[in-house]
């Protein structure tokens, strides 16, 4: 089968560039400086794919989408960008993308996503199915900042799973933002116009719990003088957010497994049941495996709740997302402390660079408050950075500014294949100091930036 492809985007150099790359296996590849005249190309010779850059002059990338899935639902469409936009990622894919490529663009990546692509064709062929169609919604604020590469997998499942009703877990170590993942996946479904309603399962006795989740009738025990509704019911057809779900006991499990089979739940001292259309979301920072073979977890809960899994990193493991979140908490509580925002020195970002942060990104934002509050004048300095050592932190926590620094331009490095411009864009820095960084610490560059935004490493 002839492959017919269609590059989009203004920059020259990435479409001669990707148009070399993908047309040595017979592929025929047009390109098209713009989304208008992507258009117009395409209603002349229709292609089976397009490749199109996310951010262009005039029609952007998403909108070109959104007009694809509407007079070409066919066509297989992957977002390209050099920003890594993680409100972009979750809102491409449930456009319809078939997936979201991050500039520098590696080839063997860009080949591999297309022999799947044309793979799934052909079993949609065979099938006599067409491609799917979905309803484009407004954009909401999103809530999480990163460039991680392991944010924008979990965006991307976000985007899948978000206006099914399917049940999800996040696991994660306390403070990574698993409620924040949440309040993604329902402001991205259907019912983001519901409740969302949010309930620490730690926070409360067993016995409380089971009032606050289902209601009482009254009668019910000493002091329910009358009839209370409880949070499935004030959901509606929104969604439960039962956080610490792995601090709750067999036996209220039991009864939270009936509401993910039946659908239906007792309020306490009720005769009859209620339904309830709420979604479940669940979160952890347990062992839930262990606490399964120690018989402190349900296997049959375990299982429902599984349904759909979301591992969020620690950020231990996401340093190159530290000075991104430290500005956006800066401007966050400038905003509520109505101030300007003060500007984080390059000191400041390096003492921010040093700690491993185990209490993660929690302890960020907290750590950045204090700053904010406590600096002189209009810039934080290190000396402005309150940090908690922890006897249990992990080894290299007491490594020097230096190595720190070492290390995390290495990284970041690494995680951009060599590209310079996109390392100092993520390091907050300009190209001449990355390059005299790298000089400074002898850091061998991986890959090669030929200039045209396409890694060849």
């Amino acid at each position: 089968m002839t492959r017919s492809i269609l590059l989009v985007d203004d920059d020259t150099r990435i479409l001669a560039a990707l148009s070399e790359a993908i047309a040595e296996d017979g592929t025929e590849v047009r390109t098209a400086p713009s989304a208008e005249k992507a258009l117009a190309a395409l209603g002349s010779a229709p292609a089976e794919v397009v490749l199109t850059d996310l951010r262009m002059p005039g029609m952007d990338g998403i909108e070109l989408l959104r007009l694809l899935r509407d007079r070409a639902p066919d066509i297989d469409v992957v977002i390209m960008t050099a920003y890594q936009d993680l409100p972009t990622v979750a809102t491409a894919m449930r456009e319809g993308a078939q997936d979201f490529l991050v500039k520098p663009l590696d080839l063997h990546h860009v080949r591999r996503l297309l022999d799947r692509i044309y793979e799934d064709r052909r079993t949609r062929e065979r099938a006599r199915r067409g491609s799917a169609t979905s309803d484009g919604e407004r954009a909401r604020p999103r809530r999480l900042v990163g460039n991680d590469a392991r944010l924008v997998e979990i965006f991307k499942l976000i985007g899948r799973i978000a206006s099914s009703r399917t049940t999800v877990i996040i696991r994660g170590e306390s403070g990574t933002g698993k409620e924040l993942i949440a309040r993604e996946i329902h402001d991205g479904s259907p019912y983001a116009e519901e409740p969302f309603v949010a309930v620490n399962c730690t926070a409360m006795p067993e016995t409380l719990l089971e009032s606050e989740l289902f209601g009482h009738v009254r009668g019910a025990f000493t002091g329910a003088e009358r009839d209370r509704k409880g949070r499935f019911a004030l959901a509606g057809r929104g969604t439960i957010f039962l956080d610490e779900i792995g601090d709750t006991s067999p036996e209220f499990q039991s009864k939270l497994l009936r509401v993910l089979q039946e659908h239906e739940f007792y309020p306490v001292g009720a005769e009859r049941p209620e339904r309830t259309d709420a979604r479940v979301i669940a979160a952890t920072h347990r062992d839930l495996e262990r606490m399964l073979s120690a018989g402190t977890f349900r296997e049959d809960l375990y299982y429902r709740l599984r349904v759909v899994e979301i591992t969020v990193p620690p950020l231990r493991q996401r340093m190159g997302d530290v000075p991104a979140l430290a500005e956006h908490f800066v401007a966050k509580t400038s905003r509520a402390a109505r101030r300007s925002p003060p500007v984080l020195a390059t000191e400041a970002i390096d003492r921010l660079l040093a700690h491993t942060w185990p209490g993660n990104v929690r302890e960020l934002e907290n750590c950045i408050a204090r700053a904010v509050l406590t600096a002189a004048g209009d810039v934080i300095r290190p000396e402005n950075i309150e940090l908690i050592e922890r006897p249990d932190a992990e080894p290299g926590a007491n490594m020097t500014l230096a190595e720190a620094e070492r290390r995390h331009v290495e990284r970041v490095l690494a995680s951009t294949g060599g590209h310079k411009s996109r390392t100092a864009e993520i390091l907050g820095i300009s190209r001449p100091r990355l390059d005299r960084l790298i000089a400074k610490y002898d850091i061998e560059v991986p890959g090669a930036d030929d200039g045209t935004g396409v890694s060849r490493a």
